[in-house]
């Protein structure tokens, strides 16, 4: 069965499309919404030409659409998400999925009434690197995950802020820490488990801009792990790393900014004994598709009853929840404690006092 696609945003939907390319067996993009006409066309001519349009709401009732991939503008990602729940398609989102703990919320919230997926995009957790971190994980050869250090230093320059929406509170919900970070965050937590606490230090170094576009976090896990994430926009050239440490080797993944789940991930045993087995294990988990292919693979299986959901609303509201910490941290230089307190004004908007 092929799953319907209505791409909104012709931006990050690109890179999307390509996804869907990859898999045409499985997905049909039908639809293209965008207000720019011209970009919306020429991201069409690269799909077959499906069907073009500029209101949001001509593709969330359109018949023949199962699933509403969202790469639009932050501040338009809950709003959007709710009204395409309830026209009950399922969701597929771009980060971050809102711009607040109480957002991310309602919007899980929502998905479960209507019976239908919302799905954070994570892509990062595809890829043959993390799947054969996970084999060697189930099969006890890392041992507990000891420290780790994160890095996301992209490449954002002043012309990449000359889009309007960027770079503002009210219309990008936060910084680096919210638009960048997310990812590595978010696969960091999928091999460490939850984080206990959080202490941060943010700043704007690069471009004249509101948002953080610089940060240092040291992030401790509910089993203690111990993992410091380094963030800036100021880098030359665009790389995201992962180094853990674990009890019995250390893995090392690739550096692409955007898919470094899937290239040049290294496992190193502590005991040279034990290579041998780690590096058996990983010649055994052949090839995996990466990225955003990645990705929507899974979401296809699940649909078609074969496997997990590749990422949950849930999931989406953690990743809020740990950027929330971060930036209560950050504001008032403690260490933040989570599950955060929902009635800590942070859960109801990331937005400084001064933007609200």
């Amino acid at each position: 069965m092929r799953h319907r696609v209505a791409i909104l945003g012709s931006g990050v939907g690109a890179r999307h499309l390509a996804g869907y390319r990859a898999l045409d067996d499985r997905f049909e993009v039908t639809c293209i919404c965008d207000s720019d006409a011209a970009a919306a066309k020429a991201l069409a001519s690269e799909a077959g030409h499906p069907r073009v349009v500029s209101e949001i709401g001509e593709a969330l009732d359109a018949a023949d659409v199962d699933i509403v991939d969202i790469c639009l503008p932050p501040a338009l990602h809950v709003p959007v998400s709710l009204n395409a729940l309830e026209a009950g398609k399922h969701v597929i989102c771009e980060k971050p999925v809102a711009g607040s703990v109480s957002d991310a919320e309602r919007v899980a919230a929502a998905a479960t009434k209507s019976d239908r997926l919302f799905v954070p995009v994570f892509q990062y957790r595809y890829g043959a690197g993390f799947a054969a971190l996970i084999r060697l994980k189930e099969d006890g050869l890392l041992g507990r995950p000891l420290a780790g250090t994160l890095e996301t230093h992209w490449d954002r320059s002043n012309d990449y802020y000359a889009n309007p929406w960027r770079g503002r509170w009210r219309s990008e919900l936060g910084g680096a820490v919210l638009g960048h970070a997310v990812h590595i965050h978010d696969l960091a937590t999928e091999i460490v488990g939850p984080v206990k606490q959080v202490a941060a230090m943010l700043g704007t170094r690069v471009n004249p801009i509101e948002t953080d576009d610089c940060a240092a976090v040291c992030l401790a896990a509910d089993d203690g792990a111990l993992l410091t994430s380094s963030v800036t926009l100021g880098s030359a050239g665009n790389m995201s790393r992962l180094r853990i440490v674990f009890e019995h080797a250390t893995a090392e993944s690739g550096t692409s900014a955007y898919e470094p789940g899937q290239w040049g991930w290294r496992f190193t045993a502590r005991s040279r004994k034990n290579q041998k087995a780690i590096d058996r294990a990983v010649e055994g988990v052949g090839k995996v598709e990466g990225g955003y292919a990645g990705l929507f693979k899974a979401l296809g299986a699940h649909l078609d009853g074969r496997g997990a959901a590749p990422a949950t609303a849930e999931d989406g509201v953690r990743s809020i929840e740990l950027a929330s910490s971060i930036y209560q941290a950050a504001r008032t230089r403690q260490v933040v404690t989570l599950p955060l307190d929902r009635e800590l004004p942070i859960c109801r908007s990331l937005l400084p006092k001064e933007h609200s």
